[in-house]
C-alpha cells in the first residue's frame, strides 16, 4: 500500500479500524520502511489488545500510517481512528472513550475542565507540522496570491449573504459566483482558520458547505469554479492534480504553503503544530506504551511517509523526551 493509498483510506471513512495480519505486514511496498526503531521493551514482545483513538481528520491519517508501520512488528494490536473532528474527539477523550486524542489544535480550556471532572490526566505531544492550506479549482486564473484581509472579506460573519461573487471580494477578480467549503464547527482546523483570518476562533459566515469529511470539500471546490475552501497541506498534496494551492499575503509578500515555509515560520498565519493527546492511565497497558513509544521514536519517518510535514530537530527531541518521561511516570 501506498503512502497515498494510506492517506485516501483514512480520509473516506468517519470511523474505520485497520486489522493487518502478519502476512499482508510483510507485503508492503519498497517505499515502507523496514528498520523501525521499536521503541522500548514492551514492542520486543508479541502483544495484543485493542487502542482506541479519535479526533481531527488531519492527524488521523497519521495515527494510521503509525499503525500500519508498528502492525508489521504487533499484527495482534488493533488501532482504531476514528475522524470526529478535534473537537467530538475531545468529548469522547474525556469521557473516558478513547485512549489517544488527534487534535490540530491544542486543548481548551473547558475540554481541560471535562478531562478534570472525569479524573482523566493526560500528555500533550507534537507530531508534526502543518501549513492549513487555501485551494481553489483549477479553472481559477485570478486567484494566484489572497491576503489575509480579502480571506476575512470572503469568511467572516458580516459576508454572509453579501458577499456571493469573486468581484465583492476584489474589482479585479470576475464576477464569478463565490461557492466556500471548509471544515465544521467541532474541527480544530475550523477553529485555527477563524481565530486566525477572523480575528476571533468560532466566528465565521455561515452559508458555506461544512463537513468533517476533508473530501467532501475537495468534491466541492473541485466542482465549481469559482470554489474555494481550506484544510491541512498534506489533503491539498493527495488532491493537486484537482485543485490549486494559494500563496498568502500575511503583510510581507506571497508565500505559499510547503514543508520549507511551515518549518522555518514564514507561512503566516497558518502554519500550526499538529497533537496526540495520550490519556496517562492507557499508558499502563503495555499495547498502549509499546504504540506511543514507536510513534515517537519513528516520527518523522512516519510524517515523510504519509506526506505529513515532519517535525524539526528540537521538536523531534522534544517529542521523545516527553514520551520516555511518560512511559516512565
Amino acid at each position: 500500500m501506498t503512502s497515498g493509498q494510506r492517506r485516501l483510506s483514512a480520509m473516506t471513512a468517519a470511523t474505520f479500524l485497520i486489522a493487518l495480519t502478519a502476512a499482508c505486514g510483510g507485503g508492503g511496498g519498497t517505499d515502507t520502511p523496514r528498520t523501525e526503531e521499536t521503541g522500548g521493551g514492551a514492542a520486543a514482545q508479541q502483544l495484543s489488545g485493542q487502542i482506541n483513538s479519535d479526533g481531527s481528520s488531519t492527524v488521523g491519517p497519521l495515527t494510521t500510517a503509525a499503525y500500519e508501520f508498528f502492525a508489521e512488528q504487533q499484527p495482534q494490536v488493533q488501532v482504531a481512528v476514528g475522524t470526529s473532528g478535534t473537537g467530538g474527539g475531545f468529548e469522547k477523550f474525556c469521557n473516558g472513550e478513547t485512549d489517544i486524542q488527534n487534535a490540530s489544535r491544542p486543548i481548551k480550556d473547558e475540554e481541560k475542565a471535562a478531562c478534570a471532572a472525569k479524573g482523566i490526566t493526560y500528555t500533550e505531544l507534537t507530531v508534526a507540522t502543518d501549513a492549513l492550506t487555501v485551494v481553489v479549482n483549477k479553472e481559477n486564473t485570478w486567484a494566484k496570491c489572497l491576503t489575509v484581509e480579502q480571506l476575512k472579506k470572503m469568511w467572516e460573519p458580516a459576508a454572509e449573504g453579501k458577499v456571493k461573487s469573486w468581484k465583492d471580494v476584489d474589482p479585479k477578480f470576475p464576477d464569478e459566483p463565490l461557492a466556500l467549503a471548509g471544515p465544521g464547527t467541532d474541527s480544530g482546523t475550523f477553529d485555527y482558520f477563524t481565530d486566525e483570518i477572523n480575528g476571533e476562533e468560532g466566528a465565521s459566515r455561515k452559508d458555506y458547505s461544512a463537513s468533517e469529511n476533508d473530501n467532501d470539500i475537495v468534491a466541492a471546490v473541485a466542482g465549481a469554479k469559482g470554489g474555494l475552501g481550506y484544510f491541512g497541506f498534506t489533503y491539498f498534496e493527495e488532491n493537486q492534480d484537482k485543485l490549486a494551492a494559494v500563496e498568502i499575503d500575511a503583510g510581507n509578500g506571497c508565500v505559499a504553503p510547503s514543508v520549507q515555509t511551515a518549518q522555518d515560520g514564514s507561512y503566516t498565519p497558518l502554519s500550526r503544530p499538529l497533537f496526540v493527546y495520550v490519556k496517562n492511565e492507557s499508558m499502563k497497558r503495555p499495547e498502549v506504551k509499546a504504540f506511543v513509544e514507536f510513534y515517537a521514536n519513528n516520527i518523522n519517518r512516519i510524517a515523510t511517509d504519509a506526506k505529513f510535514i515532519p517535525l524539526n530537530a528540537e521538536q523531534e527531541a522534544k517529542l521523545k523526551s516527553a514520551v520516555q518521561a511518560l512511559s516512565a511516570s
